[in-house]
């Protein structure tokens, strides 16, 4: 018993009622240790975290990242910040704060209590990129002024914080660059491409495609990512980041219209729309560096995956059908 305790940490994960923490804190539940969520359910949703109110090991605190949190943890993973460009734009200034201010308050806990802390990052720090597959070594092509600017810049200022903190105060960083991820869990109404589709294949309703719908990207399956998240934090000290985690696989997003559709067998039409500004062309992983380091890679293919994700948005509109 007595090691049993020894090896359990308390972890302290923000935004953890989201898409991902939520995962997240299954993961790191079914791994033993104590976990503290934090979130002020914006984005997230108590939804997600329904199950583990009766796990002893689990704390659920209502709680805005961009002021200060006292809390005694052994590991931090932040995670606080709308992902998706509806809810980013819907308050530009505020998702700015919550990535800079979030930053700051949750570095100044971890600098108090001397304990590691993981930035969860995003690819949208490469804009819309010169160079493709996108490296961890390339700074990217993104707009200041732009309605994206708030997500990708406030982003980009985090991971500076993450690294100024690692240089002045030796603190032990983790960044993580997160490219595309789908999965359960997503939120139905958020905007991106994955659950837009299959929420209006379900619907039968037309699918709706930004520009002519050759644009690429990568999808990552959230256990996968999920996983590339871990062993980023469990890696020795002297592996800092940042490390892109997603699937090197590249789709058009007419491929993943045309996969869906087929998936849920609806005849919905596609639907092109005005390509929205700033948009990227193409977005892709070197997850060179998380193959070498982390020995990890994806393991879900496109087709498995969304035959879950499907699933999940299926018995999220019966339950709403039953209200």
């Amino acid at each position: 018993m007595t090691k049993l305790y020894e090896s359990r940490k308390r972890i302290l994960v923000t935004g953890g009622a989201g898409f991902l923490g939520s995962h997240l804190i299954d993961r790191l539940l079914r791994d033993g240790n104590e976990v503290v969520c934090a979130d002020n359910l914006f984005t997230g949703s108590k939804r997600n975290i329904d199950h583990l109110h009766t796990n002893p090991r689990f704390e659920f605190l209502r709680h805005d990242v961009c002021f200060p949190l006292y809390v005694e943890v052994d590991e931090i993973y932040n995670l606080a910040c709308p992902a998706s460009p509806i809810h980013y734009q819907h308050d530009p200034v505020q998702t700015t704060k919550t990535s800079v201010h979030g930053a700051i308050n949750m570095l100044g806990l971890a600098k108090r209590l001397r304990c590691k802390i993981l930035q969860a990052s995003t690819s949208e720090v490469y804009g819309d990129p010169f160079i493709h597959p996108q490296t961890e070594e390339y700074w990217g092509n993104v707009n200041p002024i732009g309605p994206r600017s708030c997500y990708d810049e406030g982003k980009r200022c985090a991971e500076t914080l993450f690294f100024d903190y690692h240089r002045q105060h030796n603190l032990k960083i983790k960044v993580m660059r997160i490219f595309n991820t789908y999965g359960p869990r997503m939120h139905p109404n958020d905007g991106r491409v994955v659950s837009n589709f299959i929420m209006q294949a379900l619907r039968g309703e037309h699918l709706t495609i930004y520009g002519k719908g050759d644009q690429t990207r990568s999808f990552c399956y959230v256990d996968d990512l999920i996983d590339g998240m871990v062993r980023l934090m469990d890696s020795s000290d002297e592996i800092t980041g940042p490390i892109n985690i997603g699937n090197p696989v590249e789709f058009t997003i007419k491929e993943l219209a045309e996969e869906i559709t087929a998936r849920v067998r609806s005849k919905s039409s596609l639907v092109f729309l005005p390509l929205p500004l700033d948009d990227p062309k193409q977005r892709q992983p070197d997850i060179s560096r998380a193959q070498a380091i982390l020995n990890w890679s994806p393991k879900m293919q496109l087709r498995e995956g969304l035959e879950h994700t499907i699933r999940y948005f299926e018995t999220f509109l019966d339950r709403d059908d039953d209200r």
